[in-house]
């Protein structure tokens, strides 16, 4: 393995994310909440700093190998993400990214059985795949979790995933694949949406946040926030990452739910058309015009 002691984690991953996902800078900058421009400059310094680095091919230390484990597991996990859920273009998967990122984690896995988050990565890559078969309809229209048929989920994947997390969090060390893929069990072991128990989904993300310190995790905390203790619970937690994520679809897209949760439909439609004049994908684009269109009519 070759050790680039210049580079910075981050910009590690970016150029793993190219070489091995197969990523533009476009898809990346989104994995990183940055924008493009920033991202391209982050990889052509990368580039050049290996270039200049002449730093040799040696096997890493048992610190070094415990770092680039960290990354590997990040590179597997953004690739799997943009595969799931594409983050432009026309499909709502990339399937071929998706199996890929899945294959080489029960690789990396098999090697490596004893760590827990490895094993939690695994997991939460087969929990939440194994609803891609009703995230769509027939014609390729994006369907949310609520309104899946639960019968065409995967559950021998189910039945996997859920087997690795137990075990996974046996060893006592749980991290923050480990945490997202018990909210997906949660999720895939609940037969209806209305029996889903948000409280404990609500205090995972809490915990995810403590770990993470992700603005996304706090849009998806505000999601089970309003599920479980009402939408003007989500919509005080959105006020606190407004400014980190000012600009991102995401944001104006689970406020408008919200919002909708809440009775204010102009407002929510105001926002749905945002998001869906902001995101790069064009199933979400439709899904977001379609539920400001549906608001519309029945205002």
């Amino acid at each position: 393995m070759c050790c680039h002691a210049a580079l910075t984690p981050a910009s590690a991953i970016a150029l793993t994310l190219r070489a091995v996902g197969g990523l533009t800078t476009a898809q990346i900058a989104k994995a990183f909440l940055v924008p493009e421009a920033t991202m391209a400059q982050r990889i052509s310094r990368a580039k050049q700093q290996i270039k200049a680095s002449g730093v040799p091919f040696v096997m890493p230390t048992p610190e070094e190998q415990l770092t680039r484990l960290r990354s590997v597991m990040r590179v597997l996990y953004l690739i799997f993400n943009e595969g799931y859920a594409s983050s432009s273009g026309n499909e709502v998967h990339r399937t071929e990214l998706s199996e890929e990122a899945i294959r080489l984690a029960r690789i990396v896995h098999r090697d490596i059985p004893a760590d827990p988050e490895v094993a939690g990565l695994l997991a939460l890559m087969l929990l939440t795949d194994a609803r891609r078969p009703a995230r769509t309809t027939t014609d390729g229209a994006l369907i949310p979790l609520a309104e899946q048929d639960r019968t065409l989920w995967d559950r021998a994947r189910i039945t996997e995933g859920v087997a690795l997390l137990h075990d996974a969090m046996a060893a006592g060390r749980v991290g923050e694949y480990q945490i997202q893929a018990a909210i997906a069990a949660i999720h895939d072991q609940t037969p209806r949406a209305d029996d889903t128990d948000w409280p404990q989904i609500l205090a995972l993300y809490g915990l995810l946040e403590q770990v993470t310190g992700n603005p996304i995790v706090t849009l998806n905390r505000a999601v089970a926030a309003a599920m479980a203790n009402g939408p003007a619970a989500g919509l005080m937690l959105l006020n606190g990452v407004e400014q980190q994520l000012a600009g991102h679809y995401r944001m104006d897209a689970v406020r408008a739910h919200l919002l909708e949760m809440a009775g204010d439909t102009e407002a929510a439609v105001t926002h749905y058309r945002r998001a869906a004049a902001r995101t790069t994908s064009l199933p979400e684009q439709r899904y977001l015009a379609t539920q400001a269109a549906r608001l519309r009519a029945q205002a």
